[in-house]
């Protein structure tokens, strides 16, 4: 078993917070298991309620843990590792590691394309654009909140109701003959806004990942989209080869 070792220089709180991040990885505390309490760690581990507390909070920021009020402190369910070597769709990762995806669409609407999307999207001011928000869920979980816009020449007669029914890229692929060749993301620590926070069902100003796409059919923008994906669910991985 890990103690704490006093005459170390590294705080005693992050040495706490590794041995509960060894014992979650061991497999000896699992996603939903309750962690012991705060007096129960103090006497175990032989600290102080402040540093206790202290690794407490951490551990919540990172996502690793959640509290809920009147029952105590809880192990979050483990992250979803990202392969972000190859094009991927949320849908399908989902689907590989046993999980039932499926989306709600918040919002549709046709809007006239202005100047950041002209630059993002190659596209003229004042062509129409479809905008939808779509929440992303695994298991009825909320998991990634994303709003799209694509080309209305593209996609003449795209509806909700096709968005409710089929994925977005089934529906580029087998209604519009896409071919997609290419995509660009980017990747951005954010805090949760508290919109974005209650409808992910996640608290408040605890960190997210900020993930821009913009995905080519040959030279074209077919798609842009602006999601926020939990910071506690996610977790993107990518081979670097010299």
């Amino acid at each position: 078993m890990r103690t704490i070792d006093k005459q170390n220089r590294m705080p005693l709180y992050s040495q706490l917070m590794d041995i509960i991040l060894d014992m979650i990885e061991e497999g000896d505390l699992n996603a939903d298991d309750q962690l012991p309490s705060e007096r129960e760690l103090c006497e175990k581990y032989d600290v102080s309620r402040s540093t206790v507390r202290q690794a407490i909070q951490e551990l919540e920021k990172e996502g690793y843990i959640y509290r809920l009020h009147g029952k105590g402190t809880f192990i979050s369910p483990k992250r979803f590792k990202q392969d972000l070597l190859k094009f991927y769709s949320f849908t399908e990762e989902m689907k590989k590691i046993g999980k039932v995806p499926t989306s709600k669409v918040l919002d549709f609407n046709i809007i006239e394309c202005n100047e950041k999307l002209s630059r993002k999207m190659k596209l003229k001011v004042g062509d129409s654009l479809y905008i939808f928000t779509r929440l992303r869920l695994a298991d009825n979980e909320p998991m990634m909140l994303e709003t799209s816009y694509v080309p209305c020449h593209r996609f003449p007669g795209l509806t909700k109701k096709q968005l409710e029914q089929m994925p977005m890229y089934d529906i580029f692929s087998k209604l519009y003959n896409v071919s997609i060749t290419s995509a660009e993301e980017t990747f951005q620590s954010v805090l949760t806004r508290e919109e974005e926070a209650y409808i992910l069902m996640y608290t408040n100003g605890f960190p997210s990942t900020m993930i821009e796409r913009t995905t080519y059919e040959n030279e074209d923008v077919i798609e842009y989209t602006k999601g926020i994906a939990r910071g506690d669910r996610f977790k993107y991985s990518i081979l670097l080869k010299k």
